[in-house]
């Protein structure tokens, strides 16, 4: 009863395998103060990145550091690595474009990961939405696929 007054929560999923690290720990303060939104971060341990949700790509930047999943009007940022839009492209992939309907655990975007370990201020990845109701439903070493939290 009353089904309607109910929030709806969507499920959001591991874009890549790692170890998953809380805001906090996070070293740029756009992230860890949670000004870009909130969420959680995983320190990648695979190198094909790919939709935390079903939905529509709204967003990928120039430089495929970084892209936008709209689910409704839930979007969900996945920024890999910190400082990385300083390497210009180098070390990523574009596998999905602009405007392609996704679903969980399709391709968006591949990485040279040792690249990266090497000229990345850190791969930790931010994964931050525009909801301040969440729930971190996972901790520790995570697998691509699995949930990791819930927006409303």
């Amino acid at each position: 009863m009353f089904g309607w007054l109910k929030s709806k929560k969507i499920s959001i999923f591991a874009p890549v395998d790692g170890e998953m690290v809380d805001l906090d720990n996070v070293p740029d303060e756009v992230f860890s103060a949670r000004m870009a939104g909130e969420g959680m971060a995983i320190k990648p341990t695979s190198d094909i990145f790919t939709s935390p949700v079903n939905g529509t790509v709204s967003k990928i930047f120039d430089t495929n550091h970084a892209y936008v999943v709209k689910n409704g009007e839930l979007e969900v940022i996945v920024h890999i690595g910190i400082d990385t839009v300083n390497l210009k492209g180098e070390g990523f992939t574009r596998i999905a474009s602009v405007g392609d309907k996704v679903k969980v655990g399709d391709p968006i975007i591949k990485v040279d990961l040792p690249f990266l370990e090497a000229n990345a201020k850190s791969t930790i990845t931010p994964i931050v939405v525009n909801s301040s109701k969440i729930s971190i439903k996972e901790n520790g070493k995570i697998k691509q696929g699995n949930l990791i939290m819930e927006a409303e």
